[in-house]
């Protein structure tokens, strides 16, 4: 595979592992962070450091973005140091971002503009599967702008599907979250029914994971709760954000309807948590 001049911004917890898998694969890595500290651990791995968006985009091939939501987005492509703020051309921008459809419409318009590409590309997966490069990764754009980063993101992830045009890379994104969201409070709920008549967590837990009904997610977060451990995989604050920007695409059925009130009357207190902290709020 040929190595490619790769520009990163967004250094949180899915970031640093999923930069770390692409400078282990040979490739050359800026980064560029808000927050500075956390540039230094992948400094100290071979990664250079960018200023600015704007210098970032300007001295890589392939610029991938992991934030926080759209106004993040916002700010990295309009902003006078931006990603747009130079005529640089030739370009591919990969937003792994979850954010909405609608911001990466628009932002692949600007792209288009100045000769560049912008490919919508989130990821299903939390810190563990970042770390192993085996991430689902969903992506929306030009499908030869795709072919041509393919052999890249597969260093991210065990299954990198085209999805369509620009915008349903997130959509089926929000409808793997909104999954997501069920299963958490479903299992929540379970654990608090039995508990509310006699059946241990662990007893529950143990019967669960070995009839049909067992997942991996059902393991990983029926043991974060049997651990008393809710430090934030995939934090509850985001599941709410995700339900909302889902809401907004047109999601309201019964079950969504209830999963977006619940951890949106969770989050002031258990926002920072995992989203299995949703149990607490339960109990």
């Amino acid at each position: 595979m040929e190595q490619k001049k790769i520009g990163w911004i967004g250094l949180g917890n899915m970031g640093i592992p999923m930069v770390t898998q692409l400078i282990n694969a040979g490739h050359k890595v800026a980064v560029y962070n808000r927050s500075k500290d956390k540039e230094a651990s992948l400094k100290n791995l071979g990664a250079s450091i960018s200023a600015s968006p704007k210098d970032l985009i300007n001295s890589s091939e392939l610029i991938f973005l992991m934030v926080s939501d759209d106004k993040a987005i916002n700010q990295l492509f309009r902003a006078q140091d931006g990603l747009l703020a130079d005529d640089s051309s030739g370009k591919t921008i990969i937003n792994m971002s979850t954010v909405s459809p609608g911001i990466s419409k628009e932002m692949a318009e600007l792209c288009a503009a100045k000769g560049n590409f912008y490919l919508d590309a989130p990821v299903s997966g939390s810190v563990k599967q970042a770390e192993t490069g085996t991430l689902v990764i969903m992506v929306g754009g030009d499908e030869q702008a795709f072919e041509a980063v393919k052999p890249v993101l597969a260093k991210l992830g065990k299954l990198i599907m085209h999805i369509g045009d620009n915008g349903s890379g997130n959509n089926a994104k929000l409808a793997i979250n909104s999954l997501l969201a069920l299963y958490a409070q479903g299992l929540a709920e379970t654990i608090v029914f039995a508990n509310q008549n006699g059946v241990k967590t662990a007893d529950l837990l143990e019967l669960i994971n070995n009839a049909a009904i067992g997942n991996l997610f059902t393991k990983i977060k029926g043991d974060a709760i049997l651990q008393d451990n809710f430090k934030a995989a995939f934090a509850l604050k985001h599941i709410v954000k995700d339900l909302g920007l889902a809401k907004a695409e047109g999601l309201s059925s019964p079950l969504a309807h209830v999963a977006f009130e619940t951890f949106q009357n969770a989050e002031p207190s258990l926002g920072e948590e995992d989203i299995i902290a949703i149990v607490k709020a339960l109990r």
